[in-house]
């Protein structure tokens, strides 16, 4: 009796959160929002009716004085338990049937992939739900009816558990997708944090004037507890593209030309030319080689989200950390000091 009353209260929950995930109401709420929230309020109000019935059906109408395996299977063809399955199947059933009426609706018009799919199996399971209610419902009264042999009442039990497992395993997929969504996104975020963390830190530690919190070693950045994570990405790549605009002083205007030349042998070339520019800026930056005159921003690049950015400077530090002391003096002697190119040197080079 408990697994049935607690089943009916889990029908009750998933039916009022299907019907209340989404904000619209009164007329602005599509047909099939509608229909759920009307049959969300009479299952709410039939409660009060189904669970007494099914209470005094099962301690008066049931022969219960021998211990039954399997509730339904040990007593049927009695009317007694007929009419409380009744009860029970009624309510799974129709509960069943409007989460997958909706389910399958919304699955249409989820905005992303992993929602959508999601929904759809979480709408497969409630329909095999509500398949599995009907045909027991509909065994339960033929054998109350015909008396059916032994075998076919195993075969019956067989595909209720059969149909009972494939639902159960289609919802907690469903159920699970969104939430590893989540988490592989936050393993994508602290891939990035983990793979930026030197490019980060040589470039604040050369302007420590544009990050609020100093980079710290790689094993402390990535047991901060605070901020976010996605939050410190931001953040990051905000620094680093304000330090590589800091660093437009402390190039000369041959260096994106001769570093585009260093990176075109290279697999990847765009991001390898940038990780050369970068990492010849920075020499002559610590150096104390300035211009007053910046030289030409780098190539604009067509980032919708931060993701996208942080994927692209995962790969400018990839090549970033492998460049030789070497190149990068072979880079500046290319392309010379910005401090050349105007009359006052530097004090680096005004001996």
């Amino acid at each position: 009796m408990f697994k049935y009353l607690v089943s009916i209260a889990a029908c009750l929950s998933l039916l009022n959160y299907s019907v209340t995930s989404y904000s619209l109401a009164g007329d602005d709420a599509p047909t099939h929002i509608a229909i759920s929230r009307k049959v969300a309020r009479v299952a709410r109000r039939s409660i009060l009716v189904v669970v007494p019935t099914m209470l005094l059906l099962f301690f008066f109408a049931i022969d219960r004085r021998q211990p039954s395996a399997d509730f339904a299977a040990d007593h049927a063809g009695e009317w007694g338990a007929a009419s409380f399955m009744t009860c029970y199947y009624l309510y799974l059933g129709a509960s069943a049937w409007t989460v997958a009426y909706q389910w399958t609706h919304v699955a249409f018009r989820a905005e992303t992939v992993v929602f959508r799919l999601g929904l759809a199996l979480g709408a497969a399971s409630t329909w095999l739900y509500t398949l599995y209610a009907v045909v027991r419902l509909t065994y339960m009264w033929i054998a109350m009816l015909i008396p059916t042999p032994a075998s076919v009442d195993h075969t019956v039990e067989i595909l209720g558990n059969a149909f009972n497992v494939l639902a159960a395993t289609l919802f907690a997929t469903g159920a699970s997708l969104p939430t590893t969504n989540v988490v592989a996104d936050r393993l994508r975020t602290w891939r990035s944090l983990w793979s930026l963390h030197t490019l980060r830190r040589e470039l604040t530690e050369t302007f420590p004037d544009i990050t609020f919190q100093p980079a710290g070693t790689r094993l402390r950045e990535m047991t901060r507890l605070t901020p976010p994570l996605d939050v410190r990405l931001d953040g990051w790549i905000q620094e680093i593209g304000d330090a590589v605009n800091r660093l437009r002083h402390h190039a000369a205007p041959d260096l994106w030309p001769a570093a585009e030349e260093a990176a075109f042998s290279h697999s990847d070339p765009d991001p390898a030319a940038e990780a050369h520019w970068i990492k010849a800026a920075l020499a002559s930056a610590t150096r104390g080689c300035r211009s007053t005159a910046p030289a030409e921003p780098l190539p604009e690049k067509p980032f919708g989200t931060a993701n996208g950015e942080a994927a692209w400077l995962r790969r400018v530090q990839a090549v970033y950390a492998r460049i030789r002391p070497q190149e990068t003096e072979e880079l500046l002697a290319e392309a010379g000091m910005p401090c050349w190119h105007q009359q006052g040197r530097c004090e680096a080079h005004s001996a």
